[in-house]
């Protein structure tokens, strides 16, 4: 079952429908969406400020959710996918982007609506990545401006896999879906 730890009087709430990895850790002032998957040794940690997740994201194996005190916090929006081994400090990732494998995005960096952060990118603090933009490297730059219908295909096409990925972990009587 996954750990889902209140902290500071904060208790994390998860939306229906979402799959929680046995390991998974859920922790203080998070708030998850309907439809969301989070992966095995993902780490959601609200104890230093809050963090929200829209309907339909997933938050795959690994990664790591987080904030400054009293400093910033994460937002997460609708159908993103936040790749294996990335870590999100303190930024905001608009609806239906895609952050890839092993990929930094730190304090109040903006990703953009469908936009996409390549695998092993580091986004600085600070960064504004734009509606529809593709960023790689260390530090990340700016490479190209996406198709919409292509990255809003990808992007969605990812996020509703997941969402079928996850269903192979229900049954009847599994108590990590909410």
């Amino acid at each position: 079952m996954a750990i889902i730890k209140s902290v500071r009087g904060f208790v994390p709430e998860i939306g229906k429908d979402c799959f929680l990895a046995d390991n998974a850790a859920i922790i203080g002032d998070v708030v998850i969406g309907d439809g969301c998957s989070i992966w095995f040794g993902a780490v959601l940690r609200g104890d230093v400020n809050s963090i929200r997740i829209g309907k339909g994201t997933n938050i795959q194996d690994g990664a790591v959710i987080h904030t400054l005190y009293q400093r910033s916090t994460t937002t997460i929006g609708d159908n993103v996918s936040v790749g294996h081994n990335v870590t999100i400090h303190g930024a905001e990732i608009k609806d239906n982007a895609l952050i890839g494998m092993g990929s930094v995005v730190l304090d109040h960096a903006v990703v953009g609506e469908g936009a996409i952060v390549a695998a092993g990118s580091v986004v600085t603090g600070k960064t504004v990545i734009g509606p529809g933009e593709l960023w790689a490297g260390v530090p990340a730059k700016f490479i190209k401006n996406v198709d919409p219908a292509q990255s809003q295909e990808m992007n969605q096409r990812i996020a509703r896999d997941y969402h079928m990925y996850a269903s192979w972990y229900q049954s009847d009587t599994d108590d990590r879906i909410f």
